[in-house]
C-alpha cells in the first residue's frame, strides 16, 4: 500500500491518511460472504480496520472522500478508520482569519452566526458552506482548502506572539467572533462518556480469545465434554463479571475525577467593553476570561494577562504545592525585549494557567482585575491531552504482544498439521463424516489453552486490588503487565530518594570577592540589614494562604531560617490603590508601621517610613530550564530598587561580574557538594534610578539578570529518606539497574547515588563533559574521574582524560560493570545532537544524569527504552510528568489518588512502592 498524505506531520501522534468512498458492489459481496461464514467475516472485519475498509470501500481523493483510513507512523502502525461528515458554517475554510470570515460573512448585518450547523440565518443573505471533517480520538480534523488537507484547528499558542497577545488579543472578542470560533472550535469540554455495560459486554465478548473460546465449548459439548465445557464457561463469566466491574469502576473515576467543576459560571470581556457572564462550556480561544478573587477550577488553558495567582496544579502534576503564576510581560513596553517572540504553554508555563488546576487566591487591583486570555479549549488543553491519553492509550508493549502472537501462531502451525493428520488417518480408516469433523476440530481448540483469558483477565483484575491495598492506584490497567519486565528504575533526587524537606546548614557570605573564613548564622542581627539576608527574605515565591506562609518548601526553610515576616496586602487595601501593593518582608519585632500608601501615592514618598521594610515588587518564578528565579524589591523609603537572583551556583556565579566571584569558587561548591550537600547561590544588583515603579512590571528578566555582584552560599542538608537504601539493595539484588534523573548540581547527585548505595564504595564514576561546537571547531567530548577533579578548574575540566578506545571497549567487552558515568543535561543535549552513535554506549552505564530539564528527563527515558531496557520511573510528579508518562511504568509519589500526572499514584511518599510493584506484577505475569 502506497504512502499516504500525513497529518499531524512532526508531531507525537503523526498519522498516514487515506481517502475511500463505499462501494455498493463490495458491500454485497462482504453481505454474502458474512452469510456463508456464519458471521465469522463480519468479526474478522470488526477487529482489522484496514481489511473493513479496503472490503467494502474504493481508493479516492481526500477531498472527496467518505471515510478516512489512518495509520500511525510509529513502530505500532496501528490501523484506524473515522467517517467523513458536513457541517455547515459561515464560510469555507476555517483556517482563514476568523475577523476577516466573519467581517465578510456579517458584512454589517446585525445578524448572530448559527450556534449549530443546521441553523440558518433569518435576517441576513449570508450563504452557508459545507465544511468537510472527521473526529479521531476525541480530535476534530477539518478539511483546508487551501493545503488540501485534514488538519485541526489549533490555539492562540499555536500562532500569537507575546506582544500580540497584549496589543491584538487582550481586546476581547465580539460576539458575532465568539459564535463564528465556537462552530469550529466546538463545546469547551473534556467529556469522558461511561459506556453501558451492554456495550462493555459487546466490546469484552467479542474479543478474539473469547470467541475462540465459545467456539471450542459448543465443539465439546457436540462431544460430550459437559462438565469441562460447563467449568470454562463459568471461569469464562466470572472472568467478564469481573472484568466489567473493572473497567466501568474505572470509566466512572474518570469520569467523576475530569467532570469535578468542569461546568461552572464564567465572566468574560467583549470588545465593547462589556462584561457578559456564560457558561464554561461556551468559551473559545482568544475570550478574556476574569479570573474571581475567591478562586476558582481553572475549565481550560488561559495565559495571565494581569495580577498574580496563586494555584494548586496537583491534578495535573501530582504534588499539592501552591504555584505563584504571574502575567505574561509585554514585550512592546521593553525596549530590550523580544517583539516576535511566540507564545508556547511550556516555555512560558509560568504565565499560564493550566485547565483542571485550582486558583486558590488571585491579586487585584483597582480598575484592573485579575484577565487571562484563553489559549486552548477541550481536549486541546493539557488537561484534554492526558486524559487522551489514558483514553486511548498506545500499545505499552508491542514486543511482547508480537511474540504472544508469533507463539499462538506457532501453535496453530502445530495444530494444524495435527488437524490435516487426524483428517487424512480418519478417511483412510473410514470414520464417519461427523466424528471426523469434531475429532479434528477439537485438535484446534487445543492451540490457545482455554482458561488463558480467563486467567488474564482475572490477574490484572486481583493485581488491581492488592496495589490499592498498598496505596498503589493505577489509571491505565493496561499497564500492569509490563511491571513485572522492568529492568530499569529512574529515580528523581529531591523527594523522592531523599527527604522532602530540606535543613539550612549554614551560609558562606562574600565579601570583597571572597569567602568568609567562619560559617555565620543566617539569623544573625549583624546581617539583618545585609544584602545577603535581603536576598533571602525576598527571593522566594512564598505567599499567605488561609494566614499561613505557604509554597516550595525550600523556599520557605530559607525564609523560616532568617525568621522574618511576611505581610501581603489585603483585599481591601488592593481594592483602594490603583498602584501594586507589593508583598512586604520584614525583620522581626519591628514596630508596626502606621503609614498607608494614599491613592495614587508613589512609592517614592515612602521616605517617613522609619522601620526595615522590603517590598517585593516583581518576581520572576524559579525555572527549571533557567534553573534560577529573580525578584525585584524595594527597601521602603530609598530611591533605587534591587534585583536579586537565587539559583544553581554555576548559573548564578555566570551572570555576576567576574570580579566579584571568588577565585576559590569551583572549590568551595566542590567541597560541600561532594559531602552531599544541596548549594544554592545568591546574587544581587542595585537597579538603575531611571527604572520606575510601572516600567519593572513589563521588563524582561533578561534585562534584570546580568551585571550581578555574587553575594554568596547558601548549603542545604538534604537527608536520604530511612527507606532508601534498604529498596536499592533489594533492587540491586533482583540485578534491576538504578539511574538518578535529578535537576541538582551533578557532585551533589553522585554523593547521593553513593550514600543510597546506588554507586558502591569501590565503583569509579567517569564524567561525560560535551562542548558544542565553537569558533569552527567541532563538538567534542572530555572525560575525567569524578573523585579526581581539580578544584581549581571545575568548569573546564581537561585533566584526565580518558581515551575514546577505552571507554567503547569497556562498554562493547561488558567489562565495566564497576564504572559509572555522570553527565549534565547541557553534554547529554550536546551527546543527543552530536554523538548519536555513542549516545546508546553511555545510556547502557550512564547511573547520574544531573540539571536535567524536565523535556530532557523524557528524552533519557526514550532513548533507555531505544536499548531495549524496560523502563520504570519514579518521582514526585512535578517536573517528571512527562517522563513518567513515558515511562513503561512511571510511579508518581503523591497524596492525590485522582491524579493523572502518571499511570500508577502511591500514597506512600517513599520508593517502597517500586518493588512491590514489580513482585506484585511479577506474581502476576509468571501465574
Amino acid at each position: 500500500m502506497e504512502n499516504g498524505e500525513k497529518i499531524n506531520q512532526g508531531q507525537e501522534d503523526e498519522m498516514e491518511i487515506y481517502g475511500y468512498n463505499l462501494c455498493r458492489w463490495k458491500l454485497a459481496l462482504v453481505a454474502v460472504g458474512v452469510l456463508c461464514t456464519g458471521g465469522f467475516l463480519l468479526l474478522l472485519l470488526y477487529w482489522m480496520p484496514k481489511w473493513r475498509v479496503k472490503a467494502t470501500c474504493t481508493r479516492i481523493t481526500l477531498k472527496e472522500c467518505d471515510v478516512v483510513l489512518l495509520r500511525t507512523t510509529d513502530e505500532f502502525r496501528t490501523w484506524f478508520c473515522a467517517k467523513v461528515r458536513l457541517r455547515l458554517c459561515p464560510g469555507t475554510d476555517p483556517f482563514q482569519s476568523p475577523e476577516s470570515i466573519a467581517g465578510k460573512t456579517l458584512n454589517g448585518h446585525t445578524g448572530h452566526l448559527p450556534e449549530s450547523p443546521t441553523e440558518h440565518y433569518e435576517d441576513t443573505a449570508v450563504p452557508l458552506n459545507e465544511v468537510r471533517y472527521f473526529v479521531h480520538h476525541s480530535v476534530t480534523y477539518y478539511w483546508n482548502d487551501l493545503h488540501q488537507a485534514f488538519n485541526y484547528v489549533t490555539g492562540l499558542d499555536d500562532r500569537a506572539s507575546c506582544a500580540a497577545i497584549h496589543t491584538e488579543h487582550s481586546k476581547g472578542l465580539s460576539k458575532e467572533l465568539h459564535d463564528y470560533r465556537k462552530l469550529f472550535y466546538g463545546i469547551n469540554e473534556i467529556t469522558v462518556k461511561v459506556p453501558s455495560l451492554f456495550k462493555l459486554l459487546i466490546k469484552e465478548v467479542l474479543n478474539p480469545f473469547y470467541i475462540f473460546q465459545l467456539f471450542s465449548v459448543i465443539l465439546w459439548s457436540t462431544d460430550e465434554y459437559y462438565y469441562y465445557a460447563s467449568a470454562i464457561v463459568l471461569m469464562s463469566v466470572i472472568s467478564i463479571i469481573s472484568s466489567l466491574y473493572t473497567i466501568k469502576k474505572q470509566y466512572i473515576m474518570l469520569h467523576d475525577m475530569v467532570a469535578a467543576h468542569s461546568i461552572v459560571r464564567v465572566t468574560v470581556c467583549r470588545s465593547n467593553q462589556e462584561v457578559e457572564e456564560i457558561m464554561s462550556t461556551d468559551l473559545v480561544p482568544g475570550d478574556i476570561l476574569l479570573i474571581p478573587p475567591n478562586g476558582t477550577i481553572m475549565p481550560c488553558d488561559a495565559v495571565l494577562i494581569s495580577g498574580t495567582c496563586i494555584v494548586n496544579e496537583s491534578m495535573l502534576t501530582g504534588e499539592s504545592v501552591p504555584v505563584t503564576k504571574t502575567n505574561l510581560p509585554d514585550p512592546s513596553t521593553n525596549s530590550r525585549g523580544v517583539e516576535d517572540e511566540l507564545y508556547n504553554t511550556e516555555t512560558h508555563k509560568r504565565h499560564t494557567l493550566f485547565c483542571g488546576t485550582n486558583v486558590i487566591q488571585t491579586r487585584f487591583y483597582a480598575g484592573e482585575p485579575v484577565k487571562a486570555i484563553i489559549v486552548r479549549t477541550g481536549f486541546s488543553t493539557s488537561k484534554g491531552q492526558l486524559i487522551r491519553s489514558i483514553l486511548y492509550p498506545k500499545p505499552t508493549d508491542f514486543k511482547l504482544y508480537r511474540d504472544a502472537y508469533l507463539f499462538l501462531l506457532c501453535l496453530v502451525g502445530v495444530a494444524g498439521i495435527g488437524f490435516l493428520y487426524t483428517v487424512v488417518n480418519s478417511i483412510l480408516n473410514e470414520v464417519p463424516a461427523s466424528i471426523i469433523v469434531i475429532e479434528s476440530l477439537d485438535i484446534i481448540t487445543i492451540t490457545v489453552p482455554p482458561a488463558l483469558p480467563a486467567a488474564l483477565t482475572a490477574g490484572i483484575v486481583y493485581a488491581q486490588r492488592r496495589l490499592k491495598k498498598l496505596g498503589i492506584f493505577c489509571i491505565s490497567p493496561q499497564r500492569i503487565n509490563i511491571c513485572g519486565q522492568l529492568n530499569l528504575i529512574c529515580f528523581d533526587k529531591t523527594g523522592t530518594l531523599t527527604e522532602d524537606g530540606l535543613d539550612l546548614w549554614g551560609i558562606q557570605r562574600v565579601e570583597n570577592a571572597q569567602f568568609l573564613l567562619t560559617e555565620e548564622k543566617a539569623c544573625s542581627e549583624s546581617l539583618v540589614k545585609s544584602q545577603f539576608v535581603a536576598c533571602m527574605a525576598t527571593c522566594h515565591s512564598l505567599t499567605k494562604i488561609d494566614g499561613l506562609i505557604s509554597g516550595d518548601p525550600l523556599d520557605l526553610k530559607m525564609f523560616e531560617a532568617i525568621g522574618w515576616i511576611l505581610e501581603e496586602a489585603t483585599e481591601e487595601e488592593t481594592a483602594l490603590h490603583n498602584k501594586i501593593m507589593p508583598t512586604v518582608v520584614k525583620p522581626p519585632k519591628q514596630p508596626a508601621s502606621e503609614h498607608k500608601p494614599a491613592d495614587g501615592e508613589e512609592m517614592e514618598l515612602f521616605e517617613l517610613q522609619t522601620s526595615y521594610e522590603i517590598g517585593i515588587v516583581r518576581q520572576f518564578p524559579f525555572s527549571s530550564a533557567l534553573q534560577r528565579m529573580a525578584v525585584v524589591a524595594k527597601v521602603l523609603g530609598e530611591k533605587r530598587m534591587d534585583a536579586y537572583v537565587k539559583g544553581a551556583p554555576e548559573v548564578v556565579a555566570s551572570l555576576c561580574r567576574s570580579e566579584t566571584v571568588p577565585s576559590d569558587f569551583a572549590a568551595v561548591l566542590e567541597d560541600y557538594t561532594k559531602q552531599g550537600y544541596r548549594v544554592i547561590a545568591l546574587a544581587h544588583r542595585k537597579l538603575e534610578s531611571k527604572i520606575a515603579w510601572h516600567k519593572v512590571q513589563n521588563i524582561s528578566r533578561d534585562a534584570i539578570e546580568n551585571n550581578m555582584t555574587f553575594l554568596g552560599l547558601i548549603i542545604m542538608q538534604n537527608k536520604l529518606k530511612p527507606e532508601t537504601p534498604a529498596v536499592l539493595e533489594d533492587l540491586r539484588k533482583a540485578n534491576i539497574r538504578m539511574v538518578m534523573v535529578t535537576g541538582d548540581n551533578m557532585l551533589t547527585a553522585i554523593s547521593v547515588a553513593r550514600d543510597c548505595g546506588m554507586i558502591l564504595p569501590h565503583d569509579k564514576v567517569i564524567v561525560a563533559e560535551a562542548l558544542p561546537p565553537k569558533d569552527g571547531q567541532a563538538a567534542k567530548i572530555n572525560w575525567h574521574y569524578a573523585d579526581t577533579m581539580q578544584r581549581s578548574n571545575l568548569n573546564a575540566i581537561n585533566q584526565e582524560v580518558i581515551p575514546m578506545k577505552s571507554v567503547n571497549d569497556s562498554l562493547e567487552e561488558n567489562q565495566a560493570i564497576d564504572y559509572h558515568f555522570a553527565m549534565n543535561g547541557k553534554s547529554f543535549a550536546v551527546i543527543l545532537e552530536h554523538f548519536q552513535d555513542l549516545l546508546p554506549k553511555l545510556v547502557l552505564h550512564g547511573t547520574v544524569f544531573a540539571r536535567m530539564a524536565p523535556d530532557q528527563k523524557t528524552q533519557l527515558v526514550e532513548e533507555l527504552q531505544n536499548v531495549d531496557y524496560y523502563v520504570g520511573m519514579c518521582g514526585d510528579g512535578a517536573n517528571d510528568c512527562g517522563a513518567l508518562k513515558r515511562a513503561h511504568g512511571g510511579i508518581s509519589l503523591s497524596e492525590l489518588e485522582a491524579s493523572v500526572a502518571s499511570p500508577f499514584t502511591s500514597r506512600t511518599p517513599s520508593i517502597t512502592c517500586v518493588p512491590n510493584l514489580i513482585r506484585y506484577e511479577l506474581v502476576l505475569m509468571f501465574a
